[in-house]
C-alpha cells in the first residue's frame, strides 16, 4: 500500500512537468514577430490608437489573416500556416 500511494505521489509530482501546455517549435525571431505585426496591421489592427475593447480587436485581427491564409492556401493547393501559404499581399519585413 505505501509503495502505491508513493508511485501516485510521484506521479502526481512529474506530470505537470512533462506536460507542459505551451508548445514551442523555437525562439521568435524579431523578424517573425515584426512580420506578423505588419500582417495585423494590414488586417486592420491599429496598436498606437486608443484600444477601448483590446482583446476583440486583435483577436478580430487574428481571425482576418487566418482566413486570408486559409484562402490563399485552399485556392493555391498549399497547406495553410507554412512559409508556402503566405499571401503575397502579406509583405515580410526585414529586422533592419
Amino acid at each position: 500500500m505505501k509503495n502505491l500511494i508513493c508511485a501516485i505521489l510521484a506521479a502526481v509530482l512529474i506530470v505537470p512537468a512533462v506536460s507542459f501546455a505551451q508548445t514551442s517549435n523555437g525562439p521568435v525571431t524579431r523578424a517573425q514577430v515584426r512580420a506578423e505585426l505588419v500582417q495585423l496591421e494590414n488586417a486592420g489592427y491599429r496598436p498606437a490608437t486608443k484600444q477601448i475593447h483590446y482583446p476583440d480587436e486583435i483577436q478580430a485581427a487574428e481571425a482576418r489573416v487566418q482566413a486570408a491564409d486559409n484562402a490563399y492556401a485552399s485556392h493555391n493547393g498549399a497547406p495553410a500556416n507554412t512559409a508556402a501559404a503566405a499571401p503575397a499581399s502579406m509583405p515580410v519585413v526585414s529586422a533592419n
